[in-house]
């Protein structure tokens, strides 16, 4: 699943275009390095997210296409 769907299923990030603009300007690290909106993601990677002051690390657990919200939670784990 690309990187800018994945943040906005997950609900880390509330909408898609707001995940590509931060995929574009840097504040989004895969594995340590900066990512593209386009990258795919799997189980295991590690995302985080840096905005303004707040970091945000989390593990991939599951990719799923659709999760409602309250399940939504069990696709990362916080680190």
């Amino acid at each position: 699943m690309r990187l800018d769907k994945y943040l906005k299923v997950s609900r880390l990030i509330k909408r898609r275009p707001v995940a590509n603009e931060a995929c574009d300007a840097g504040r989004i690290l895969v594995n340590d390095k900066v990512a593209k909106a386009s990258l795919n993601v799997k189980p295991g990677d590690v995302i985080e997210i840096q905005f303004g002051n707040k970091n945000t690390k989390v593990e991939v657990l599951s990719v799923e296409e659709t999760y409602n919200k309250e399940a939504a939670k069990e696709l990362y784990r916080l680190l």
